[in-house]
């Protein structure tokens, strides 16, 4: 027969598991302060755009005006001016960030797995190398490079643009990509080879799968800084192939500046952003902590 323990022998209950642990007023006070301090910085890094949107449905005096108009009739004329253009340098502009980020990742994920799965002394001087070249002005070679477009008759065409944007997001992918490839365990690289698996077995049955995040973050990244690339898109474009960058510097004209008109351009063009930047927020966040959180 099995004996039950008597009650004497059974151990007291903790105070903590029957009652809520109390939380000091320091802590309270110290949450309280870095919710009003997240508020602020979000009302300040927020406070240009929600500018430049109010701006848009003004008056062209109501937004030169000073002080600053706050109370006015909204009106939709600057827009309607905007839409007679916006739409060829949408697509302009789609096309020259999407397919930069696609041919940056054909290129940019076989170089990154290579520096991460099979690492050498010359690896990370590789990666410096190449994220060195993000650091090179675009005014420092913008002649040799104008001078380099107009020989090949690239000058004012889209493949001239994704060619551009490619050079310019390439460093980031293989730097951003291998940070995550490399926090891919050895060991299942290891098991893969015991198996038989060969190298491109190894990058598109294990790598690639597991840096989905990564490939999320990075393309969103990718994405966005080519979409408000304006240096080059001025130099290298007129008005075939002009992104929504260049449809913005048209409203500055030898007659003046048209705050309000350039604002609601400037609006539709950080729509789309805006929209996919909330939808993929989950993926975004997940994608820039994962390599962090491993």
């Amino acid at each position: 027969m099995i004996s039950l323990p008597s009650k004497k022998g059974l151990a007291p209950k903790s105070p903590s598991s029957s009652h809520t642990r109390r939380v000091s007023p320091f802590a309270l006070l110290r949450s309280a302060l870095l919710h009003l301090l997240t508020y602020v910085l979000t009302a300040i890094f927020a406070f240009p755009l929600i500018w430049m949107i109010l701006a848009a449905f003004k008056t062209e005096a109501q937004a030169f005006a000073t002080p600053p108009v706050f109370t006015f009739t909204p009106i939709l004329d600057n827009f309607q001016h905007a839409l007679t253009s916006y739409f060829p340098s949408l697509k302009n502009s789609f096309i020259a960030a999407v397919g930069s980020t696609l041919l940056s990742f054909v290129l940019g994920l076989p170089a990154a797995f290579s520096l991460a799965a099979y690492t050498t002394r010359r690896s990370q001087s590789a990666l410096m190398w190449m994220l060195s070249t993000k650091m090179m002005p675009a005014v420092g070679i913008i002649v040799p490079l104008f001078l380099i477009y107009r020989n090949l008759g690239l000058l004012d065409t889209l493949p001239g643009l994704v060619l551009i944007y490619t050079t310019m997001n390439l460093p980031l992918v293989v730097w951003m990509m291998h940070s995550y490839m490399r926090d891919i365990p050895a060991e299942v690289y290891e098991a893969a080879r015991i198996d038989g698996a060969n190298v491109f077995q190894e990058f598109f049955g294990i790598t690639l799968p597991l840096s989905k995040p990564g490939i999320a973050a990075t393309a969103l990244l990718t994405v966005i800084f080519a979409w408000n690339e304006v240096f080059f898109a001025l130099n290298l474009t007129s008005s075939d192939a002009a992104p929504l960058s260049v449809f913005i510097a048209q409203f500055k004209t030898s007659e003046g500046l048209f705050w309000a008109q350039m604002s609601a351009g400037a609006t539709l063009t950080v729509l789309p952003v805006l929209l996919f930047g909330w939808i993929a927020q989950r993926q975004l966040v997940r994608g820039l902590s994962y390599g962090a959180v491993k």
